[in-house]
């Protein structure tokens, strides 16, 4: 019985026929348009340039273009286990956290300023929500957030 088995395992099946006769008919013939260079496109007009971008006046100035930025903060700065305090009046809440130039300022209410090293321009990132607006001067600024 295994004998048969093998036997008739080792002859082509009637499929593998039929795949090896179409196989030689096909071979040789070339695909329709192979190998024919692809006409050259007419010389249409070309489509109008469309301008994508967002009218001038809702454009959000980009980093390069932007001095600083500044959030509020209001409740008490605690900074590695310590609150922090301004050094002329010690006031310890309602401060303006600025971030220019890879520095980060804080304001206290009665307007003194002075640098914190113990934050970052990532730690800033990652606390300030989006801007709410822009200003041209550093005073609308301050106007504008109640200072």
């Amino acid at each position: 019985m295994f004998h048969r088995i093998r036997r008739r395992a080792k002859e082509p099946s009637e499929a593998q026929r039929q795949f090896a006769e179409l196989y030689a008919q096909l071979q040789g013939q070339v695909p329709p348009g192979f190998g024919v260079r692809a006409p050259e496109p007419e010389s249409a007009e070309l489509a109008a340039i469309v301008d994508d971008f967002l009218p001038p006046e809702l454009r959000v100035p980009s980093h390069d273009q932007v001095e600083g930025k500044m959030m509020p903060w209001n409740q008490p700065l605690v900074l590695d286990g310590e609150m922090a305090a301004c050094t002329e009046c010690g006031a310890y809440r309602d401060w303006l956290i600025l971030s220019t130039r890879g520095e980060i300022w804080l304001r206290c209410g009665a307007g003194h300023q002075q640098q914190e090293n113990r934050i970052d321009t990532a730690w800033y990132n990652r606390h300030s929500g989006p801007a709410d607006a822009t200003h041209a001067t550093f005073e609308d600024c301050l106007r504008h957030l109640g200072h």
